[in-house]
């Protein structure tokens, strides 16, 4: 139920290493005026966690998540985007099922910019 891409992996041990990190990873479901979407996070394994281990590192899903989500998928994708967003790219959390939907209510969010 939770996919992780080699490319991710790949990502992940260098991130890793140059900060001296040793973590497991969470999956997390966030919401923002965007909407609900999904990111990965830095903790310590909780006792309704699932576990999954991928590529030397422990990943942490909230039990009850995947009813909401379904599959998941960590990737890490590079940047195409012409409007001027530094780094090259970043990790992308996807899931199976549709999340709920966002919206600023009154443009609060709206920054003018392509999304970076």
């Amino acid at each position: 139920m939770l996919e992780v891409t080699e490319s991710a992996i790949s990502n992940l041990k260098d991130h890793f290493a140059k900060n001296n990190i040793d973590s497991a990873i969470r999956v997390v479901m966030q919401s923002s005026c965007s909407g609900v979407g999904l990111g990965l996070g830095l903790d310590a394994k909780k006792d309704s966690d699932q576990v999954f281990e991928e590529g030397g590192f422990t990943f942490l899903v909230d039990g009850g998540m995947f009813a909401t989500t379904g599959a998941i998928k960590v990737d890490f994708v590079k940047s195409s985007s012409s409007c001027g967003c530094s780094g090259g790219g970043g990790f992308s959390v996807t899931s199976e099922k549709k999340l709920g939907g966002g919206g600023c209510g009154g443009g609060s969010c709206s920054t003018g910019s392509c999304g970076c």
